[in-house]
């Protein structure tokens, strides 16, 4: 084995780190609620599972985000686990806000909750706590409700762009 430390004084700007970081590839999911009598939400390819005794989920969301001041002041945030052929619809939460939801069906929870009816795993969730960190907020949700019944395979953000797994033989 041989011992190479890394280069130092590298030149960490973030078009390199983007490239670097999309190297490692991501699921998709939508975080919506209703919002004072509107749909809100967005696209975040930072999701994941951090806890199951309290059960815990993360997602990372932009501080320059527009969308996150008036989808973090729902009671309850749904998230939805988008599918492989789910592009379009991921394309169009990351679009104009007051087209986001448009031909998307969608269901609603009492509490505000709003997961797409296609989803591969739809949670009903609040905002446990955010953490700041850089230029992201580390959003921890608690899960209230889970359902999964699709098998589908999920829609994966990699280098930029969509793509799916390779069923398994």
């Amino acid at each position: 084995m041989s011992v190479s430390p890394l280069p130092t004084n590298q030149d960490l700007d973030p078009q390199r780190l983007r490239e670097a970081f999309g190297i490692f590839p991501s699921g998709v999911v939508a975080v919506a609620a209703e919002v004072e009598g509107r749909r809100v939400g967005l696209a975040a390819s930072s999701f994941t599972s951090v806890s199951l005794d309290p059960p815990l989920v993360s997602f990372s969301i932009a501080n320059t985000s527009r969308t996150w001041p008036d989808l973090r002041r729902a009671e309850h945030l749904g998230v939805t686990i988008l599918a492989a052929h789910h592009g379009d619809v991921c394309r169009q939460l990351a679009g104009p806000v007051d087209q986001r939801f448009d031909g998307i069906d969608v269901t609603a929870t009492e509490d505000g909750a709003l997961t797409l009816d296609e989803g591969l795993a739809r949670f009903d969730c609040t905002i446990h706590r955010e953490v700041e960190a850089g230029d992201h907020t580390i959003v921890l949700l608690q899960l209230h409700a889970v359902e999964h019944a699709d098998t589908s395979l999920p829609l994966l953000f990699h280098r930029s762009g969509f793509g799916q797994m390779a069923k398994p033989a």
